[in-house]
């Protein structure tokens, strides 16, 4: 018991703490007006890794706590080292450089590593909420949005500080919101990413070897792209930024948004490839296969329930989906035993737990259907 609060008492001082901070150094004002900013890029983010997440939604809570992670200790991490390597480069190699060391070497290497510490405990620790590359792109996505929406509203108030809301793009919070909420708003999620994509390849590998290796690979690949992304915006003029934007980043992000399409639309053959088995077990109606394969036949379903049953009923119907998506992912049938005593047999503890919720979430949208009650 004591662990869960005191995680959430971790969170809550370092987003006080953070909030403090720039607080101190901006205003007030400037950190009010810089949350407004930072809002819109961050929404457009989490809309899209969630979108990714719909066929087999992860625990809201555990989003929750990992964009928060992002935003509070991640960031109050990162802000504390970079000032330290900041101060020890002005020190070392003259005021003015201490930034430099700071924006190419710590930043890269320290907010990397503290945006991925949810990913890496979430495979081990709770292996059967991690089932790939999903997965991983969506956790690791919502810690970078989450340190992303941090320090856009510190870089947003200390604009406003320096030159009010500017004019067009010669200073000012117009320009940083032109640069880091339209031009960049994935830049931090893109990195962060790559670690995700690394993870989810070996989330469900034995090979200890791979488990290793591959996520340090990754962590690698993110360092570089973010140390390269940093270079360019601190020692190249507009024309280097510009190069590096669309001749590096642009061709990387499009790469990963295609994995996430195509990872998104495997996710959705594993589960029609599934439900013809499950059916034959009697888990599932044969009838309700084409309403649990599509996306757009889910919702249908759930409309309708809530439109003759009321929100009680669509809620049930819900649930009952997600219990299907989770035994489908934890279990692919490939002709085993027909009845169902037998199929039972073949099953791990998990997936019988799995089965135990689908039978019940199941039994009561069935209810609730018959009995018609508002929710």
């Amino acid at each position: 018991m004591l662990l869960p609060v005191a995680g959430i008492a971790g969170l809550a001082l370092s987003g006080l703490l953070v909030l403090g901070l720039a607080t101190v150094r901006v205003g007030v004002l400037a950190v009010l007006i810089g949350v407004v900013a930072a809002v819109v890029p961050v929404l457009v983010v989490v809309a899209a890794l969630l979108w990714i997440d719909r066929w087999e939604p992860e625990p809201a809570k555990l989003l929750l706590i990992t964009f928060a992670w992002g935003a509070c200790v991640a960031t109050l991490t990162a802000l504390l080292v970079n000032d330290t390597a900041q101060a020890v480069g002005d020190l070392l190699l003259g005021t003015g450089n201490g930034g430099k060391v700071s924006a190419l070497v710590s930043a890269p290497l320290v907010e990397e590593a503290v945006k991925a510490v949810p990913v890496i405990l979430l495979m081990l620790w709770r292996s059967h909420e991690f089932d790939g590359v999903v997965d991983g792109m969506v956790y690791a996505g919502l810690a970078a949005a989450g340190f992303a929406f941090t320090e856009n509203v510190y870089y947003f108030g200390r604009a406003f500080v320096e030159h009010g809301f500017g004019d067009g793009l010669s200073g000012g919070i117009f320009a940083a919101f032109i640069l880091r909420g339209v031009l960049s708003p994935f830049a931090h999620p893109l990195f962060t990413v790559l670690i995700g994509i690394g993870v989810g390849l070996v989330a469900r590998s034995s090979v200890r070897t791979a488990k290793i290796l591959v996520p340090l690979g990754a962590y690698v690949g993110a360092v570089l792209l973010h140390a390269l992304w940093n270079a360019s915006a601190t020692l190249g003029g507009a024309t280097v930024f510009l190069n590096v934007y669309f001749l590096i980043m642009v061709p990387i992000f499009t790469a990963v948004v295609l994995i996430m399409v195509w990872q998104r639309r495997r996710e959705q053959r594993i589960i029609a490839t599934t439900l013809p088995g499950m059916a034959e077990a009697g888990w599932i109606a044969p009838s309700e296969i084409p309403l649990l394969s599509d996306l757009a036949a889910r919702r249908k379903w759930r409309k309708q329930a809530r439109k003759e049953s009321g929100r009680a009923a669509a809620r049930a119907v819900g649930a009952y989906q997600a219990a299907v998506t989770e035994l489908a992912f934890a279990r692919r049938w490939e002709g085993s035993p027909a009845s169902e005593r037998m199929r039972t047999a073949y099953l791990s503890r998990r997936q019988v737990e799995l089965l135990a919720v689908l039978k019940q979430t199941r039994a009561e949208a069935v209810r609730l259907a018959r009995g018609g009650t508002e929710g």
